[in-house]
Formats: C-alpha cells, sequence, structure tokens
C-alpha cells in the first residue's frame, strides 16, 4: 500500500503510549513475495538453478502455477492444507519509509522438516533466508552436521532471534548477510562485534543502502561496492533479496568477489524501479550494458547465462 503523506507528520511524540495511528492509503496491490521466492526469482534470471524448500498454505495455487512458469523449482515446497501462506502487509510513504505487518502462517510448520529428509542433503550451498526461528537453528544446525556450505540471512527476523539464538545459528557460516541496521541489532544482542562476527563465519556481506555494501573477506581487505545508479526509486521492497539472488548467481558462475558484489548491485537497482519483488526482468545485453555503464565494461560476465 502507499501512503502519500508522511509518516513522521502523523506522529506525536508526546502521545507515544497512547499511539492510535490509521492511514488513508492511495493504492494497494497485492504482490507475490518472500525471501526465498525473491532470491530465487532474480538468481534464476541470471541463469542459478535453485531450488526452494519451504512451507506454504492452501492459498498458494496460483503462486505455485507461476514460480513453474519462471523454470523455479518447487518440488520441495510443502503445502500445509490447514493455513494460509505467510504474508507481508507493508505501507510505504512519500519518503520509503515503511510500516509493517507479518504473518506467520504455514511458514510456522517449517520446523518440522529437514534438508535430510527432503533428500536436499548434497546441495552446493543453502541460503537459510527469513522463516520459522526454530527452522532457522535447526537448518543451520543440519548445514553443520552434513558439512553443506550455507549462508545465514537473518533479515528482518533479527527483530524476533534472541541473542542466544543467534548466537546458535551463525557461527560455521560461509555468508552471513544482513544490512546496516540489521548488523548493528546482531552486534547488540550477541555481543559480538563486526570483527568477532569476522571470526565465526567465512564472509560477511553488509548492505547500506545508498552508500553500497561492503564484503569482508575470510583472508583478504574489505571491500567497498558502490551502487548501481537508479533511474527511479519506485519501491524498496525487496531489494535486498535482489541484491542476494544476484550476488549467488555471479557467485555460482565463477565471478570474483567484486564482480559479484557488482552484479548484486545492478539487480538491487533495477529491483528499486519496479513495484513489487519479482517485477524487474534482464535481458543480457541490457544487463551487460547496464553493469558497464556504472562498473565499467566487464567481459567476465558472459558466463552468466542470462536470456539473450
Amino acid at each position: 500500500m502507499t501512503f502519500s503523506g508522511k509518516f513522521r507528520e502523523q506522529i506525536i511524540p508526546e502521545k507515544l503510549e497512547n499511539l492510535s495511528l490509521s492511514f488513508l492509503v492511495d493504492s494497494m496491490k497485492r504482490e507475490r513475495g518472500g525471501v526465498a521466492a525473491n532470491i530465487a526469482y532474480t538468481l534464476r534470471l541470471l541463469g542459478g538453478e535453485p531450488i526452494l524448500f519451504g512451507t506454504v498454505g492452501q492459498d498458494f495455487g496460483d503462486y505455485k502455477r507461476w514460480l513453474v512458469e519462471n523454470d523455479i523449482a518447487v518440488d520441495h515446497i510443502i503445502e500445509i492444507e490447514d493455513d494460509f501462506t505467510a504474508s507481508f502487509f507493508v505501507s510505504t510513504d512519500q519518503e520509503q519509509n515503511q510500516i509493517a505487518n507479518f504473518y506467520t502462517g504455514a511458514m510456522a510448520q517449517a520446523r518440522n522438516y529437514s534438508l535430510k529428509d527432503r533428500g536436499l542433503d548434497g546441495e552446493d550451498l543453502v541460503i537459510i533466508s527469513p522463516n520459522d526461528p526454530v527452522a532457522m537453528i535447526n537448518y543451520a544446525e543440519e548445514c553443520r552436521a552434513l558439512n553443506i556450505p550455507f549462508a545465514y540471512d537473518p533479515s528482518q527476523q533479527v527483530a524476533f532471534l534472541g541473542g542466544e539464538e543467534l548466537q546458535q545459528s551463525i557461527p560455521g557460516a560461509t555468508y552471513l548477510f544482513a544490512n546496516d541496521y540489521e548488523i548493528a541489532v546482531i552486534e547488540k544482542k550477541t555481543g559480538w562485534d563486526i570483527d568477532a562476527l569476522r571470526s565465526k563465519v567465512k564472509n560477511v556481506i553488509v548492505t547500506h543502502g545508498e552508500k553500497g555494501s561492503i564484503i569482508y573477506l575470510e583472508d583478504a581487505e574489505p571491500l567497498e561496492i558502490p551502487t548501481a545508479k537508479v533511474d527511479d526509486v519506485v519501491d524498496p521492497t525487496g531489494a535486498g533479496d535482489a541484491f542476494r539472488g544476484g550476488f549467488f548467481a555471479a557467485l555460482a558462475a565463477g565471478l570474483d568477489w567484486a564482480q559479484c558484489g557488482r552484479v548484486a548491485a545492478v539487480c538491487g537497482a533495477s529491483a528499486l524501479e519496479h513495484v513489487g519483488t519479482s517485477s524487474h526482468t534482464f535481458r543480457k545485453e541490457e544487463f551487460i550494458a547496464r553493469y558497464a555503464a556504472n562498473f565499467g565494461a566487464d567481459d567476465a560476465l558472459d558466463v552468466l547465462k542470462i536470456k539473450a
């Protein structure tokens, strides 16, 4: 939903103990979402082969058809008949600030399923994105036990994961992803600063909005990656997920760290220019040209299996 005013103008600081806000929104649109599907969508656009694993509800049929049409594997999506799919309700004001509510729904059942039981114990990489907190801890433990490289991307779940839970799930990750606010929450809850985090995971990737991102590498100096130019910010929702999808597609294609960060930046910028989390599309020539306009021409990008 979009609100034409500014949230901050509706808040009376001295009345916060009795907060009661109502916003008359100008438009409402239902979009496909879910962090796993968002990441998978951009990953697939760049030629990756993601497999979705999660729990959904009785209302998933239309979304499932769309995923199949976009050639995203759905064999390990488990449908819970007596609940609804997890849903995120968000309002965005004219300053791109957001107020949101999240309904857990069928996602709460994710803790009852394991990678090994689903035959997913030999994958190249598991991306643990926001999910049922118990499931997230379980998957991290399972990846460590099965010696599967994993990326830990708690995103908005850092608000619900306690310090002990974060301390359980982060160590051993090959990649830890977070934006600058989320990394500050992780540091506060765990008592681990960025150096401590780097000692517990191989690589830490922190996004800083319009300031770009920083890739803290295991055995090298951090890399600062600038943003790609955005023609018009339409909707910030899902830009971080597109960034992640681009990063992992580039990584799977064998590009180096800086190239992965730049590809991710182009993907994030593209998502910002569209309403919804999976409305952006790429054609190979257009993508390579946009990358070149921001970061310089790079023949290595030809390995990305983007549609011509």
